[in-house]
C-alpha cells in the first residue's frame, strides 16, 4: 500500500524486527497506575450500622401543649478517609402529646426513606417549610414566624443539615453586617430618644425576649420581625433586605 507524504521530510529511522521485540518488555515493565480507594455514596443498599450519631432538637410550640422532641441519626461514609462524609439516616419525633400521632409517624417514616434514598435530599426542607397550618403560624423566640409545626420540623432538619456540612448559609459580606450594625444602633437610639422625650421608661412589650427592637415587621426575605423604618425605606435588621434595593 503505497502512502503519499505531502510533508518536507525532516528525518528518518529504520526500525528492525529484533527492536520491537526488545521495546515489548519494556512496555510491560511500566509501572500500573496506583489503585483508588472505592468511595461510598448513600443509596438504598447501605445497610444501617449498629450505631448512629446524631443530634436531638426541642421544638415548643403555642399548638402542642406538650415539646416535640425531634431526632436526627447520621451515617458516617468513608470513615478515616478524606472522602468522610456524614449523612442523615433516619429521623424519630416524639412527644407526649397522641392527637397528632398519625401524621407524625407517617412523616418520620417518609423523611426516613427520603434519607436512605441518597443523592440531593436538602430539597426537602423547602418542601416542609412551605406547609401553611391554615388556623394561623406563631412567632418563635427572637421572632421568627413559623407558618406551621411542619414548617418548624423543616427549620430543625435544615438546622442540622447546616451542622453536618450538607447545607450552607450565603456569606454576608463585611460591608453588608457592618451596614446592618450601624442601622440598627441608629434605630434603637432614635427610640431611646422618643422614650426618653416622652418620659416613657423602656419596658417588655411581652413575656418573650425580643432580639430586635419592639414594633418590628416581618421580613419577607427571612420571615423575622427585624424591619424596621431608616431614612423612608423598610430595612431588615437580621438579613439586610432593603426594599429600596
Amino acid at each position: 500500500m503505497a502512502i503519499k507524504i505531502e510533508k518536507k521530510i525532516t528525518g528518518y529511522n529504520v526500525v528492525k524486527p529484533e527492536d520491537k521485540v526488545a521495546a515489548a518488555p519494556v512496555a510491560a515493565a511500566a509501572p500500573k497506575e496506583a489503585p483508588t480507594a472505592e468511595v461510598i455514596q448513600m443509596h438504598e443498599s447501605v445497610e444501617r450500622p449498629e450505631t448512629l450519631i446524631g443530634s436531638t432538637f426541642k421544638i415548643k410550640s403555642p399548638l402542642f401543649e406538650h415539646a416535640l422532641y425531634v431526632t436526627i441519626n447520621d451515617i458516617v461514609l468513608n470513615a478515616g478517609t478524606k472522602h468522610e462524609q456524614r449523612r442523615p439516616f433516619e429521623i424519630f419525633i416524639n412527644s407526649k402529646n397522641m392527637d397528632h400521632f398519625q401524621w407524625i409517624v407517617a412523616l418520620t417514616r417518609i423523611l426516613s426513606a427520603v434519607f436512605r434514598k441518597g443523592g440531593d435530599v436538602t430539597f426537602i426542607v423547602e418542601e416542609l417549610k412551605a406547609v401553611f397550618d391554615p388556623r394561623g403560624g406563631y412567632f418563635k423566640a427572637g421572632g421568627v414566624y413559623m407558618p406551621s409545626i411542619v414548617a418548624e420540623i423543616g427549620s430543625v432538619v435544615e438546622q442540622h443539615m447546616k451542622n453536618i456540612g450538607l447545607i450552607h448559609d450565603p456569606e454576608m459580606d463585611e460591608a453588608t453586617r457592618k451596614l446592618i450594625a450601624e442601622k440598627r444602633a441608629a434605630y434603637e437610639a432614635l427610640g431611646a430618644k422618643k422614650n426618653a422625650d416622652a418620659g416613657v421608661t423602656a419596658e417588655s412589650t411581652s413575656a418573650e425576649t425580643l432580639t430586635f427592637p419592639p414594633g418590628s415587621m416581618m421580613c419577607d426575605k427571612c420571615n423575622t420581625k427585624a424591619l424596621v423604618l431608616m431614612d423612608n425605606c423598610q430595612t431588615c435588621l437580621n438579613c439586610g433586605y432593603s426594599k429600596c434595593g
